[in-house]
């Protein structure tokens, strides 16, 4: 895994709840069909306009609610990283868990509008606007925390290491 990526950015507000994120009716739908209903009420139509590698960023409270599997829609839809000024802490695991890099930097949704293009480094903890120049320090993520995000969430590193099997897909 690349610790620095440069992308497109989505900006959500403060207190998004996995329920926005995901709503009901979607988890009867399997992953890929469930993933275009991503921010169905909050932001309509958003999952045709977004690309693989582009980046969300969130205010706080990010993922406040149930833990509904929203990481799994956001890697389906090919999001390359979550940037938020705070995650809720189950959500959180749930990103790391699948593969997702979350990256909690304060001020982000200040430095950022939809269509800016940010750089971050995953490793050192910071994010800069490449249009604004204005760069903000968060917390880097840790080295373990790096090593189940380079091998694509913590089932796939725990396979790889003998300790689980990974399951089929059916």
């Amino acid at each position: 895994m690349d610790t620095i990526v440069t992308e497109r950015v989505w900006v959500v507000g403060d207190s998004v709840t996995t329920d926005a994120m995901y709503p009901a009716f979607a988890m009867k739908l399997p992953v890929p069909q469930a993933a275009r209903h991503i921010f169905y009420e909050l932001r309509p139509g958003w999952t045709d306009d977004v690309r693989p590698g582009d980046i969300v960023v969130a205010g706080r409270n990010f993922g406040l609610g149930s833990s509904r599997p929203v990481a799994a829609l956001f890697r389906e839809l090919g999001v390359a990283a979550l940037v938020a000024e705070e995650f809720n802490s189950l959500f959180l695991r749930n990103a790391i868990n699948h593969g997702l890099p979350a990256l909690t930097v304060p001020g982000v949704t200040a430095a950022f509008a939809d269509g800016d293009t940010m750089r971050l480094d995953f490793a050192e903890g910071w994010i800069e606007n490449t249009a604004s120049g204005a760069r903000l320090e968060g917390g880097a993520l840790p080295p373990l925390v790096l090593e189940i995000l380079a091998a694509g969430g913590i089932l796939p590193k725990l396979a790889r290491e003998g300790y689980v099997p990974m399951p089929t897909k059916a």
